[in-house]
């Protein structure tokens, strides 16, 4: 009987099969699309209070309060974009790329108020936003994916 497991008794060796990682993968890209989406969902409807309490944790900083309202006015729309683009896998690159934008600028303000605890929680979301993008040869269950697939099979049908 043929064991579709190897055999791991006298092995040091860890095999990860690229099935499991692209599904690994798909599912941490919708877990972070959704968290994303989420978060601008549910600020967008109230832009307004969002940025009032943006200027709020940022008054003892010295950024000027007009540039912390334009920032806070962006975040809401750009986290529930990339949310949405994320969660389906078109144009990831792009949207991984724009998260770390945002949240490079979200660092800046979290640290220059000192907020340690906010800092350490949004290095977490650039080590996730990392393996997203470094890992990007596995996003195969994707509009992305798809998109190429049906470019690769018409450019061989023309070809051919």
């Amino acid at each position: 009987m043929l064991d579709s497991q190897p055999n791991l008794k006298n092995s040091n060796s860890i095999i990860l099969r690229n099935q499991d990682i692209i599904a690994a993968y798909t599912l941490l890209r919708i877990v972070v699309g959704i968290n994303y989406f989420n978060h601008g969902a549910t600020r967008i409807f109230n832009i307004p209070g969002f940025i009032d309490s943006m200027v709020t944790t940022m008054q003892e900083s010295w950024i000027p309060e007009f540039l912390v309202r334009i920032n806070a006015g962006l975040v809401p729309p750009v986290e529930l974009i990339v949310g949405v683009l994320i969660t389906i896998g078109f144009l990831t690159r792009g949207a991984l790329i724009a998260c770390f934008i945002l949240m490079i600028i979200l660092m800046y303000g979290i640290t220059i108020i000192q907020n340690w605890s906010g800092a350490s929680s949004q290095l977490i979301y650039n080590i996730v936003l990392f393996i997203l993008l470094a890992g990007l040869n596995f996003n195969r269950i994707s509009v992305d994916y798809w998109l190429k697939s049906k470019r690769d099979r018409n450019s061989k049908l023309s070809s051919g």
